[in-house]
């Protein structure tokens, strides 16, 4: 019997033969097909999702405690001094605040206000706080400055012996007005002094005096109105610290344009201690 129909030999099984790819299946695919590494290709996105919500939840929180501290500082700060509840004061806080926040304790408050009255005398205040703790205690410091005009000034010297009917201000002096009794007669006089501050007492050192409207040399004063005299040459020292609170220490005092600027260190204590908000005590 004849073989017609000749028979293939087997492939040799140690040489390579090229792989059928089916169309539509994973190999055809390709990687992109693998589940796993579609989600490691997603969660970087995802990640900078969470990152950008965390961030504006941040922001958000920041916004909200730079707009609600100010009112409960003004608060409080009008509480303890016992100002009117409408007056008006700035309060600005220093720094991201949120860290402030959950430490417990603010870097830096700035306070500021046009016009406010402390034991009788008014005017523009300014003052920087440090080391505000939140949860009560003494401050870690505070200084700033008050400035009043020249009818608060005034008021200030009215204890001294000075002759002080009225105050002008020619910067960097103040001149003042009065009259002094001499053999019972009144005698209108002018004194320009500079003022300034020395040991937390108000310094005045006389550079120009008139007499009845005349010019007079201050070294010539003796001769012409004895003991007098010596209040109207000689440089003074005056104490206000009965007329500020007993926390305030005043540690400058400059003429500026129309107005007198005090410089002012503030007692840490005295956001704790009542006795320091009430006026000092001068010397006797």
């Amino acid at each position: 019997m004849s073989d017609d129909n000749h028979t293939l030999p087997y492939p040799d099984a140690s040489a390579e033969h090229p792989t059928l790819v089916i169309p539509g299946s994973d190999a055809d695919r390709g990687t992109d097909a693998a589940p796993g590494k579609r989600r490691r290709r997603r969660w970087p996105w995802v990640l900078l999702i969470i990152v950008v919500l965390l961030a504006a939840l941040v922001v958000a929180a920041e916004f909200i405690a730079r707009s609600v501290l100010p009112g409960i500082v003004r608060s409080l700060v009008i509480e303890q001094l016992d100002l009117p509840a409408d007056q008006q004061l700035d309060v600005e806080a220093e720094g991201i605040l949120l860290p402030q926040l959950i430490s417990g304790r603010l870097d830096e408050l700035h306070l500021s206000t046009d016009a406010v009255t402390l034991e009788g005398i008014t005017g523009a205040a300014d003052v920087t706080a440090t080391g505000i703790p939140l949860q009560g205690g003494d401050l870690g410091g505070a200084s700033g400055t008050i400035r009043i005009d020249q009818a608060e000034f005034t008021t200030l010297l009215a204890g001294t012996d000075l002759p002080v009917d009225s105050v002008e201000f020619d910067a960097p002096n103040a001149t003042l007005g009065g009259s002094f009794t001499v053999f019972g007669t009144a005698v209108p006089i002018t004194l320009t002094l500079t003022p300034g501050a020395a040991e937390g007492d108000l310094e005045l050192t006389p550079v120009g005096l008139s007499v009845g409207g005349l010019d007079v040399d201050v070294d010539g004063v003796g001769s012409m109105l004895g003991s007098v005299a010596d209040s109207l040459t000689q440089t003074q020292r005056v104490c206000i610290a009965d007329q500020l609170p007993a926390g305030l220490t005043l540690t400058g005092l400059e003429i500026v344009g129309s107005a007198a600027v005090i410089d002012i260190d503030v007692d840490g204590a005295i956001a704790t201690d009542p006795a320091l908000l009430e006026k000092g005590v001068c010397p006797r």
